[in-house]
């Protein structure tokens, strides 16, 4: 973590969060269903190191990964929906959340903090991960890529979640592993930090995103929000 020392921090009266490679280790199941579509027309598997640094970019940067030579927009979309058709049918197999994770969002919602999510991910496909680990009932306010019709690195989603939970953004911490996700926070006026944990690529400086923060853990988003709020620490 950088930037963590400051005393002159405002409140952190709310926490959202990026879905993909932030609160969720979902890389697995997205790398086989690529991998599926692949064997589907008799390719190779894609080389998965690779193809995890790209999940937080979505089904656009991981089609595009899998079939680098199609420049037809037709053939490409027709591709990517089969990669989605194939997400679609085992889309919770191997996602769970992030190590810390649980105790973090335990220890926020103890402390009266509302916490959200706001992705790129398909509303559909959203609902359907985060049913399947308990976590649509927990969450304030989950805003989809197809909730509005801007994304991020717009900050409108962000700015749309602020409305949902009654929250100033001022006092909101966004977290996320993209540079969009940054990009997004600091033009909704949010606090950002980069979980350098999920699916950077290694050859990226998370240094020069423009995040307030970075977080090499789950854990480490605690001390961000204590410092803030003089709030106790994980498991006190």
């Amino acid at each position: 973590m950088s930037s963590a020392e400051s005393n002159s921090l405002t409140p952190v009266h709310a926490v959202l969060f990026d879905l993909d490679g932030t609160l969720l280790d979902t890389a697995d199941d997205l790398v086989n269903a690529l991998d599926a579509l692949l064997a589907s027309v008799g390719r190779p598997p894609a080389n998965r190191q690779i193809a995890r640094s790209q999940v937080s970019q979505g089904s656009v940067a991981l089609t595009r990964l899998g079939f680098p030579e199609v420049l037809d927009s037709d053939e490409f979309e027709r591709l990517r929906l089969q990669f989605l058709d194939h997400y679609n049918a085992a889309v919770c197999v191997d996602t769970a959340a992030y190590e810390g994770i649980d105790t973090i969002l335990s220890w926020i919602e103890a402390a009266g903090i509302p916490w959200g999510i706001v992705t790129n991910k398909p509303g559909w496909l959203t609902e359907q991960v985060l049913a399947h680990l308990g976590l649509d009932q927990r969450a304030a306010c989950v805003v989809s890529g197809d909730t509005l019709p801007l994304r991020k690195p717009h900050p409108d989603p962000l700015l749309l979640a602020c409305q949902q939970i009654k929250r100033n953004p001022q006092h909101c911490l966004y977290i996320g592993d993209d540079p969009r996700d940054i990009h997004a926070g600091n033009a909704a006026g949010m606090y950002t930090a980069v979980a350098a944990y999920g699916y950077v690529d290694p050859q990226m400086d998370v240094r020069t995103w423009g995040a307030d923060f970075i977080v090499d853990q789950p854990l480490a988003i605690q001390q961000l929000i204590r410092l803030s709020s003089r709030l106790p620490e994980v498991g006190t």
